[in-house]
């Protein structure tokens, strides 16, 4: 280490773990990452992301200013003045002269690993006043958001298996050696799987690849791809009838018992088994160990969310640990609370969650969660009549690779639109069609505080660390940035961008009925900070930013404790096993046990070294299993003629891409497997290793018809496809 070396901590924003880092910085070069031994919560953990955080932070293509486009056409360098100037001029004109409607909001998931991203698009939302919202949740988790809405009448309201305490773990379409774990926060996911075992305890793995979390497991099931939802039906069904059901102290917070049997009379083992290609017996046992296991939980994530039956497959997930006595209880499935959620109230019924409160205007695709399905925004854009999209707002998203059929995105960004704006560290195959660009700086000059991955940790505590290196001269800070965009689309372009924390302070301290006064109380050396502090004052544990400065490694808060029913928001004030919306989905369900099942399916998967496209530019992590193959087994290799490593024509209903085989075992019989996020090969990037090594984009095989109806989430997974050799 030279004499002008230092070391500082830093929490990893670059997946869900949130794991404490040690940065080594020379001057202001982050030259070393290494896991933080001290941090309260991941205790010394790193995975190569973490460990590759210099090297993303220094990357050469991140842009360091504004760019505008030009009379010519062309995006070139520009002042901050001149960027805000130009959205000032364009959105507040668009929206007079077509309406709110006119502009659409994009918001892609590294919104939520950043301060700025987690606390100002509500701001922009409100000021914007359009229901043209779509984000990265309905390529992902609307489904869980959906159902724990039902459920508990509030979509925020997710529990999370106790990891740490468990001794029985059935996970079901979740691969965390490789992902670190997704709606469930929890650093060395690994090792607590590991630890797991180390107690006696039994884990149980459902995936159609044998993945490196199956092969850890005690037992692998190779479900077939998008019978999620017939699987847990069946245990859910074996559970009630074989009387092996104890909700336990959960009873006098049910309703609809009685009903939930009823409507899972027909999903018997064996009316499911042909449908999941599982035996009968093998269902019967997974019931009968959930039931007999002292503590258990039930876990599912993207690849049972991200299918046709996705929103019922994540309500069974909870079915089963109510069914299970093991909601809310140590050891099963529980609430966490975080350090900046607003303080318990006291058990009532509450508003509920309503779907459908409006629709999109081309598909009449339901609103879910205040979100349109980010599958329709290409139609929202290119298909005439009223309310037609005019201007989107890009905050960190790429749908043109991440979005269903991104050709036809591609086509609607770059002739559709009157006016675009991205707010995005790269040019890259969406953002290289706004008007204006605005790019934060890197994760080394931002400050970082977890609002979103605190609520569902596996256990509460709660850390912040400043940014360890100064800004640069030039850039702007992630939160002005959002800031000056807010004040700009609101035509009051010119206030100071502190007017916008202000504000916030003001209606936060309003809305928890706190004195006025206690504005004056806030410290912290920037707006960010200052709602940062409100927040932990007026949060659960009474807590002020002095004091989490004083503590750079974070405070630990404790283990998951049952909250039931402090979080129900239902109007009965109860959990709601049956909601209308799900019982009326379950015939559908029930429709598919008479499926014929496609003789080759494609499901997606997960990368350790990758976090969908936006992390494909850093060298260091591309290479070894980062690579965009599609997997195949030797049984369907040999049937189809596929040779190892020949290139491919993968086709479907959508489309048809190419790319490499791989011929493997860890996928089972009629399955084929390509990773999500690539497709690096489109002209106009600025992106020089992820264009080197382009991959193929999976998301063309779809043409963004295929959703689950209840959650809007597009069907990534199950897609029925043909493999030959390539031409």
């Amino acid at each position: 280490m030279s004499h002008d070396s230092r070391t500082a901590p830093r929490i990893c924003p670059l997946c869900e773990a949130t794991c404490g880092l040690t940065l080594t910085i020379e001057g202001t070069t982050v030259t070393n990452a290494r896991g933080d031994h001290d941090d309260i919560f991941s205790r010394g953990f790193v995975c190569p992301k973490g460990a590759s955080f210099g090297g993303l932070d220094a990357d050469p293509d991140r842009l360091r200013t504004p760019l505008v486009r030009g009379a010519d056409g062309e995006l070139r360098d520009a002042s901050w003045d001149e960027a805000f100037d130009l959205v000032a001029a364009r959105i507040p004109a668009l929206t007079e002269a077509h309406g709110p409607q006119a502009v659409g909001v994009v918001l892609g998931n590294p919104n939520v690993h950043t301060m700025a991203g987690s606390l100002y698009p509500p701001l922009l939302l409100g000021a914007l006043r359009t229901r043209n919202v779509f984000t990265a949740s309905t390529l992902d988790q609307m489904p869980k958001h959906v159902s724990s809405g039902l459920l508990f009448g509030d979509p925020n309201a997710i529990p999370v298996p106790d990891l740490d305490r468990t001794g029985h773990l059935l996970l079901i379409g979740a691969n965390p050696l490789e992902s670190n774990g997704s709606l469930c926060t929890a650093p060395d996911f690994p090792g607590r799987l590991r630890a797991l075992r180390r107690r006696g305890g039994t884990l149980t793995v459902v995936d159609p690849r044998r993945t490196r979390t199956a092969r850890l497991a005690d037992r692998h099931v190779p479900i077939r791809p998008g019978a999620d939802a017939l699987l847990l039906a069946a245990i859910a069904h074996t559970l009630l009838a074989e009387k092996l059901a104890d909700p336990g102290a959960l009873a006098e917070h049910l309703e609809g018992l009685d009903e939930l049997a009823a409507a899972l009379h027909d999903f018997t083992p064996e009316a499911v088994a042909p449908a999941c290609d599982v035996e009968a017996g093998t269902i019967t046992v997974l019931a009968r160990e959930l039931a007999a296991a002292p503590t258990a939980a039930v876990y599912g994530r993207i690849g049972s969310c991200t299918v046709e039956h996705g929103t019922l497959a994540s309500w069974l997930v909870d079915v089963l640990n109510i069914l299970s006595g093991n909601l809310d209880r140590p050891g099963g499935a529980l609430f966490p609370l975080s350090a900046t959620a607003r303080a318990p109230r006291p058990a009532a019924p509450g508003k509920g969650f309503a779907l459908g409160r409006w629709a999109s205007r081309v598909s009449g695709h339901p609103e879910a969660k205040g979100e349109l399905p980010i599958a329709a925004l290409a139609e929202e854009i290119d298909t005439p009549g009223d309310d037609r999209i005019r201007a989107l707002l890009v905050l960190a998203a790429n749908p043109v690779l991440s979005a269903p059929d991104g050709d036809r995105l591609d086509a609607a960004l770059s002739g559709g639109l009157d006016f675009m704006v991205s707010v995005d560290p790269y040019l890259n195959e969406t953002s290289r069609h706004a008007d204006v660009v605005l790019p934060p700086p890197p994760p080394s000059q931002s400050a970082h505080f977890d609002f979103a991955f605190n609520s569902f940790a596996v256990r509460n505590q709660v850390r912040y660390t400043r940014a360890p290196v100064p800004l640069e001269e030039g850039r702007m800070d992630e939160s002005e940035i959002h800031a000056r965009l807010i004040l700009a689309v609101s035509g009051t372009h010119g206030t100071p961008p502190a007017a916008v924390d202000d504000l916030a302070v003001t209606t936060a301290l309003t809305r928890a009925g706190a004195p006025a006064e206690l504005a004056g109380e806030l410290t912290g050396d920037s707006g960010p900070e200052r709602r940062l502090d409100l927040m932990l004052r007026l949060g659960p544990y009474g807590l002020t930013l002095e004091r989490l400065l004083a503590h750079p490694h974070g405070i630990d808060l404790g283990p998951l404790r049952p909250r039931l029913p402090e979080v129900l928001r239902t109007r009965s004030g109860r959990v709601e096993l049956l909601p209308a919306p799900i019982a009326a989905d379950l015939p559908r369900l029930r429709r598919a046990l008479g499926g014929r099942p496609a003789p080759l399916v494609l499901v997606g998967r997960r990368h350790l070294r990758s976090n969908n496209s936006w992390m494909h530019n850093v060298g260091s992590l591309t290479g070894g299993s980062n690579v965009c193959t599609l997997q195949v087994h030797p049984d369907d290799a040999d049937r189809l003629g596929v040779v190892d490593g020949a290139t491919v024509r993968i086709a479907s209903s959508g489309g048809a891409i190419e790319a490499p085989a791989e011929i493997t075992d860890t996928v089972r019989s009629g399955v084929v497997s390509l990773p999500h996020g690539w497709g690096h090969s489109r002209p106009g990037t600025r992106m020089a290793v992820a264009a080197a090594h382009p991959g193929a984009n999976v998301n063309q095989l779809l043409d963004g018809t295929l959703l689950d109806p209840l959650s809007g989430t597009a069907v990534l997974n199950a897609i029925p496809v043909s493999v030959t050799p390539a031409p």
